[in-house]
């Protein structure tokens, strides 16, 4: 695709941007909407080939792909009235708005794909989950660090409850931290120290070899510190909730 459009220029509106302008030798058209005006005003000013439109009827009206980025509250507001032409590829990474309801809203037959990319696409580092498979936005997503095409919408909300899981990781990074400085470590020093930790931890997953079960057992020796925290925390009853706390969330995405 030459010309690519993105309404809604948030956190992953301004990473695929980034993705698909830094570094590229054959970078796309890129149009962008004017919400989210700071953004796409910087995202304009810094690559020559990013255009900020007056309004989201130009930005469908010059792309041959458009990608909607705006939140969930915002969307019928953000995309009344516009007309997409069948000949546009539409590809929805909102979450919780489904291809049926994003149809109607648009009245329109063009083909429509939603996809789950991730704040590391600006660095070609994300694996994104689409559905339907389509091999233009296959070969987007590849681009910007790789793509996993599922069959059908509720797999689709499977992957979608995943992603709902983040900022729990960070919370919990947050916590052995707070956990350190009431320990009587400097803040600082407690930090640096997580963040290096697990920007460590992080570099194993790359091993595909190894089964997530099996990298979490090789950091463990019988009796030893690692299996004590796992065992005594993340205990079965700690498991169950996550798996119940999931559950109630693909619920409600597929509903």
């Amino acid at each position: 695709m030459k010309r690519i459009g993105i309404i809604g220029v948030g956190e992953i509106g301004r990473a695929l941007v980034t993705g698909l302008c830094d570094g590229g030798d054959k970078e796309p058209e890129v149009f962008l909407s004017p919400r989210g005006a700071r953004t796409a005003a910087e995202l304009s000013a810094r690559y020559g080939n990013v255009l900020v439109c007056a309004d989201n009827q130009e930005v469908v009206d010059r792309s041959e792909l458009v990608i909607i980025a705006v939140r969930r509250q915002d969307l019928h507001e953000a995309l009344a009235d516009l007309r997409v032409d069948g000949d546009k590829l539409v590809v929805n990474v909102m979450a919780g708005v489904g291809s049926d309801h994003l149809r109607r809203l648009l009245a329109t037959d063009a083909p429509l794909v939603r996809a789950i990319p991730l704040p590391a696409v600006r660095e070609r580092r994300s694996v994104t989950v689409t559905c339907p498979s389509h091999t233009t936005v296959n070969s987007l997503f590849e681009h910007l660090g790789g793509v996993l095409p599922v069959a059908d919408e509720a797999a689709f909300n499977v992957f979608s409850a995943l992603t709902g899981t983040l900022s729990t990781h960070y919370s919990y990074l947050a916590t052995l931290t707070s956990w350190a400085v009431g320990q009587g470590i400097a803040s600082d020093d407690a930090d640096r120290y997580i963040r290096g930790l697990f920007q460590g931890v992080g570099r194993s997953l790359i091993d595909e070899t190894r089964s997530l079960h099996q990298i979490a057992a090789d950091y463990e020796t019988p009796n030893g510190n690692n299996e004590r925290i796992r065992t005594t925390w993340f205990g079965p009853a700690n498991s169950e909730a996550l798996h119940k706390a999931l559950d109630g969330l693909v619920a409600d995405l597929d509903s």
